[in-house]
């Protein structure tokens, strides 16, 4: 999916295999992800995307400043969806922290490793009957802006 701000601009979906790049897109002030062939096109990825990032991630962080998520690999996925005007479009590293796509510093290359699998319409999948306790822990945003 493309965050809220991207809808005057050409989007496509992301493709496995494909190398996007971080980009501001012209005419707004919303950074996300382009193909290297053709920047003015946003590549729209859906929940659970997986991305190889070609180095550590960097990120702006109160104005001029940037800083780095030890990591090269995450998924992509939305945050705080309920609160209406406002960008949702984040990545999840595994150590369960997220940043904002938006907030991703510009030039920054990375290769759709998986997309996520989507159940054809009318298609019914079986779940099993087995009941699981699982514990929740809170996850750990870096700071916002």
């Amino acid at each position: 999916m493309c965050d809220y701000s991207l809808h005057a601009v050409a989007t496509r979906p992301a493709q496995v295999g494909e190398t996007i790049v971080t980009t501001t897109f012209r005419g707004t002030s919303t950074r996300g992800f382009a193909s290297e062939r053709d920047l003015s096109v946003a590549v729209c990825l859906l929940p659970g995307t997986e991305l190889a990032f070609a180095d550590n991630v960097r990120y702006d962080n109160r104005w001029i400043w940037t800083r780095t998520v030890n990591s090269r690999v995450g998924k992509f996925g939305k945050v705080d969806p309920h609160i209406p005007d406002r960008h949702h479009d984040a990545i999840e590293f595994p150590d369960g922290n997220y940043v904002l796509v938006t907030q991703l510093v510009e030039g920054q290359r990375a290769t759709v490793l998986q997309l996520p699998v989507t159940q054809p319409l009318g298609e019914k999948i079986e779940q099993p009957a087995v009941e699981q306790h699982t514990t929740q822990t809170p996850t750990t945003r870096l700071p916002i802006g």
